[in-house]
């Protein structure tokens, strides 16, 4: 199993990027992950991949659900940074 990075947002959730991951990713986002630029991502799509990482753990969850735990509990600069650890995980393993 692809290891995860916690995210604090209303509870401690894990972001994880396995291939399921990846996969809605690319369905949500229409782009393949190779494609996506992390350094410059619209914030529709930034949401997407949260979404997509956070779900293995809460089938509950929406994309629109995952916004506003981000704007309640985190901010978009530190969601950011633990989003790029998590995908260097996915790719390194």
């Amino acid at each position: 199993m692809k290891q995860g990075v916690t995210l604090e947002l209303d509870r401690p959730r894990t972001l994880r990027y396995g291939m399921n991951a990846l996969v809605k990713i690319e369905e949500l986002t229409g782009k393949a992950i190779s494609k996506l630029d992390l350094e410059n991502i619209a914030i529709k799509d930034l949401r997407a991949i949260v979404y997509a990482g956070l779900f293995h753990e809460d089938k509950a969850l929406t994309p629109e659900k995952v916004a506003d735990l981000i704007d309640e509990y985190s901010e978009l600069s530190l969601v950011a940074e633990k989003l790029g650890e998590a995908m260097t995980l996915a790719f390194d393993n």
